[in-house]
């Protein structure tokens, strides 16, 4: 058997901590570090990167990162694997060979292509896409770095995947290695969103040392069976513990079934422990066959947006915001944009002691298909009514021009439209076979019911005892919930009185944002809490949201902030 091959992360998304790369290599031993640089909205701006300049397309900040840090990966024989290619791999990897030739170092630098349908949008029923990507899986990475290479760039495969892929190569897994895939699948979902593994955007901060020093990147450790320990380098910031894992394990997933092209993961299967200081075990992790059809993220070209922010200070806080909405839509009715969405701020609190205090801030978003209509005459329309209309009126910005959005939603084909290819640096190419594919497995149909008991109960928020992640996933938002600590009968019954809470009408009570629409709840028993996913949440994707927070990244903390009804048993 194997020993286990530790896989190390330096980027999370594109524009991520530069220096992480040699951070990671100068901070201990690793056989593979790997970055994820893609999400829905990245593919967008490099679409648009794209339509100035076709060479582009690719993530530019690993090109200087490997410019910095190549020499010391090559003495190490540390292999590097990221999804930086983004729209243009072939394009990264010449311009990779460029930065190693100049170094006077020898890299053998190989590329994984066939997931941009873009050109082939309006055959596959894809619409008029600016980007369309199909998910690849990790198969491709794993032939490559079999072949010898030094570096693995790729389009879009899974996020998951530049960790699963180095598994694969390591380990000599099978496509129908199903369980072994999918442990490997959790290890890439936890620790690809770099130091979010580490205590980066942890609800239970207050625990972690918060000092100067940087948050260290994660690694796996992953074994032959696909068990695998979460870890970092040593004297690192931050912290490795069941909890900061279990806050990315619950992030932007969707059911406890976890689809990838490789494999079905099944989420309730997940074991974890803790393993020393900064280590956390995930075991038992269980897997199936992939689905049937690959998923593809589509972003097309949605029109031209702008805002603007009023700040209303002290008394007649709605009056002041109801007459300002007047005037600027009046203002704009001869050239109405096809969207104006406005969203007040909290009122401030009475008899404030600072200007700030005192104040809140009334947000107007306008869209249309065309620049014309949301740039000047939009501003104009606003800033003419600085001196006549409430008192007080002033920005928080000077007015700016529009600026164009996207508008992402997923779409799925057939496998078979999708040809993975290898480019190796000698010329030659492999194109990678799909695997067999089987039916979804379905969820749990009922989490476990609390006891209860008739002990009393007290007002207190829900994040008392309860952490939160949040996140986007296309239109809609994803909030995983767990009970963090140790194991022990208490935890078991808040665990239990947390999965009797959560229902769908809790949530829309709670986020009355949400009380319109679609909520979705799946039980996680064995993580300790539920994941909720609000369907619409988000509209069109992050980059045609209006919402005060397009990512839902703090809707977590909001619900967390909520007053419910806690039994005094579990306090």
């Amino acid at each position: 058997m194997t020993e286990p091959v530790r896989i190390g992360n330096c980027s999370g998304f594109y524009g991520d901590r530069l220096s992480a790369m040699r951070e990671m290599l100068e901070g201990g031993p690793l056989d593979y570090l790997t970055g994820d640089y893609l999400a829905e909205l990245t593919m967008l701006i490099l679409g648009k990167d794209q339509l100035r300049d076709p060479a582009l397309g690719y993530a530019r900040t690993f090109v200087t990162q490997v410019a910095d840090s190549l020499d010391l990966a090559l003495s190490q024989g540390v292999r590097l694997v990221a999804n930086a290619g983004g729209l243009n791999p072939a394009g990264l990897a010449v311009r990779l060979g460029e930065v190693a030739s100049s170094l006077g170092l020898d890299a053998k630098i190989a590329w994984v292509d066939g997931d941009n349908l873009a050109p082939r949008a309006a055959e596959l029923g894809l619409g008029g896409a600016l980007t369309a990507n199909a998910y690849l899986g990790a198969f491709g990475i794993a032939r490559a770095l079999e072949a010898g290479a030094d570096i693995v760039v790729t389009g879009r495969v899974t996020d998951a995947s530049v960790v699963v892929g180095p598994a694969i190569a390591h380990h000599g897994w099978k496509p129908t290695s199903y369980d072994e895939l999918a442990g490997a699948v959790v290890a890439g979902h936890v620790i690809e969103c770099g130091t979010q593994a580490t205590g980066g955007n942890f609800s239970g901060f207050l625990d972690l040392p918060r000092d100067a020093n940087p948050l260290g990147f994660p690694l796996a450790e992953v074994a032959a069976d696909g068990s695998f320990v979460v870890t970092k380098h040593p004297g690192t910031g931050g912290l490795v513990s069941v909890d900061t894992v279990t806050a990315q394990l619950v992030y932007e997933i969707q059911t406890t079934t976890y689809l990838g092209p490789d494999v079905t993961t099944d989420l309730t299967s997940i074991s974890l422990a803790a393993d020393g200081p900064d280590r956390v075990r995930v075991s038992g992790v269980t897997g199936s066959a992939p689905p049937e059809r690959l998923k593809v993220a589509v972003n097309e070209l949605g029109g031209h947006r702008n805002q603007m922010e009023f700040v209303l200070t002290g008394l007649d806080i709605d009056e002041k915001a109801a007459w300002i909405r007047t005037q600027l839509e009046a203002r704009l009715a001869a050239q109405r944009p096809a969207s104006i969405s406005w969203s007040l701020g909290a009122r401030p609190a009475p008899d404030a002691d600072t200007e700030e205090g005192a104040s809140c801030l009334l947000r107007v978003v306008v869209k249309d298909p065309s620049a014309d209509v949301v740039g000047k005459p939009f501003s104009a329309a606003a800033v003419e009514l600085a001196l006549a209309s409430y008192p007080g009126f002033t920005l928080t910005a000077p007015p700016g021009r529009g600026s164009p959005y996207g508008v992402y939603r997923p779409a799925y084909v057939d496998r078979s439209e999708v040809t993975e290819t290898v480019h190796l640096w000698d010329g030659s190419t492999v194109t990678i076979d799909a695997p067999p594919t089987g039916a979804v497995p379905e969820d749990p149909v009922a989490p476990p019911s609390y006891g209860g008991s008739e002990s009393p109960t007290v007002k207190a928020p829900l994040g008392t005892f309860v952490h939160a992640r949040s996140g986007d996933k296309g239109g809609d938002a994803n909030v995983g919930l767990w009970v963090g600590g140790s194991p022990d009968v208490l935890r078991e019954r808040r665990i239990a009185w947390l999965l009797h809470l959560v229902t769908p009408d809790e949530i829309r009570r709670l986020l009355p944002e949400a009380a319109d629409l679609d909520v979705e709840v799946y039980p996680l028993p064995n993580l300790g809490g539920v994941n909720v996913l609000i369907r619409g949440l988000l509209g069109e994707g992050v980059a045609a949201s209006t919402r005060f927070d397009p990512q839902a990244k703090a809707v977590g903390e909001w619900l967390r902030s909520r007053i419910v009804h806690i039994p005094e048993e579990l306090m």
